[in-house]
């Protein structure tokens, strides 16, 4: 079963991926979703959203937009780059996104128009295989639908993008206004994939320790793989814990550090604050005063106040420096 980081907006740039790398990775890295029209207006920021570390053989872009002729186009760019496919976003909630036509708002539009919209991204990665390679793989991240959810709607819409070419699906099992207080229905993602056993259906939602990663297993045994999101931020070591995979040590405090840096190195100053902000609200929640150690990260004014924080925090709490798994 492939085990894979799920895309999420200021966390899945290059600087965290380089960070699960460093625990020996994950089988497939979803990047932080790209907006297609930034993407085609070529945007200051643009290029960082493109960086293709640690492995452009196990990179995946995701993309967004409202429009569906700037998704076929930007699909078309990226295809020329690394990556071994495009990802599109029909799953994201968040008001800031589904208001204005994207993320799961694909999933309440007229099949029609999202029909069409699939249809041009799949031709868009068709036409830009050159040289008998093979076109980069469509696959859709998306949820259980509005809140009149029914199975039957649900595998309609589905049995459309399968029958546009998507070649893989990812499903979080929640409807669009469900929040994380309700469990993930993990019994559909089964249902998903025993409809479609021609192309892989992955299962994401709540798997966050070995646990539950193993129940998730039981209740979706023909699932093909299985993303992890939050509890990926919060333990960037978490694909070795479930791979079964041995590790040193870790020393937490330099862990941080390294993250620091690496935000230096592969983001604008602009973004700086922003993901260490999105990280540390995860990471903080590791240690014996988590929510006050968040609390504190949260509210560090640049990245020197970061690093001193840091300091300080484990200066305190030494028995947190050091973490065995």
């Amino acid at each position: 079963m492939k085990l894979l980081l799920a895309p999420m907006d200021a966390i899945t740039h290059q600087a965290f991926r380089n960070l699960v790398e460093r625990f020996g990775g994950c089988d497939e890295y979803f990047n932080e979703m790209i907006n297609a029209s930034s993407l085609l207006n070529n945007g200051p920021w643009e290029k960082f959203y493109l960086l293709e570390g640690p492995d452009s053989q196990r990179l995946v872009w995701q993309l967004t937009d409202k429009n569906g002729e700037k998704m076929a186009q930007a699909a078309g760019l990226l295809a020329e780059r690394g990556g071994i496919g495009v990802d599109l976003n029909m799953g994201c909630s968040a008001p800031q996104i589904a208001n204005t036509g994207a993320g799961i708002a694909w999933m309440t539009k007229p099949v029609s128009e999202t029909q069409a919209m699939v249809h041009g991204v799949k031709s868009a990665l068709e036409n830009a295989a050159k040289d008998g390679r093979p076109a980069k793989r469509l696959s859709v991240k998306l949820r259980l639908g509005d809140q009149d959810f029914t199975l039957e709607k649900f595998f309609e819409f589905t049995d459309m993008l399968v029958g546009e070419g998507v070649q893989m699906l990812t499903l979080h099992p929640r409807t669009k206004k469900e929040k994380y207080r309700e469990r993930a229905r993990w019994n559909f993602v089964e249902e998903l994939a025993l409809r479609y056993p021609e192309i892989p259906v992955n299962l994401n939602g709540d798997v966050k320790d070995v646990a539950s990663f193993e129940e998730a297993k039981k209740a979706a045994p023909h699932a093909a793989g299985i993303m992890i999101a939050r509890a990926a931020v919060q333990k960037p070591w978490i694909f070795a814990q479930l791979s079964g995979r041995s590790c040193e040590p870790i020393d937490c405090e330099q862990l941080a550090l390294d993250f620091i840096s690496g935000v230096e190195e592969c983001q604008p100053p602009e973004f700086w604050k922003t993901r260490l902000q999105r990280f540390f609200a995860y990471y903080c929640l590791n240690f014996s005063f988590g929510h006050y150690f968040q609390t504190q990260m949260i509210n560090a004014k640049d990245n020197e106040d970061a690093r001193a924080r840091l300091k300080e925090y484990f200066t305190k709490c030494p028995d947190d420096k050091t973490l065995k798994i």
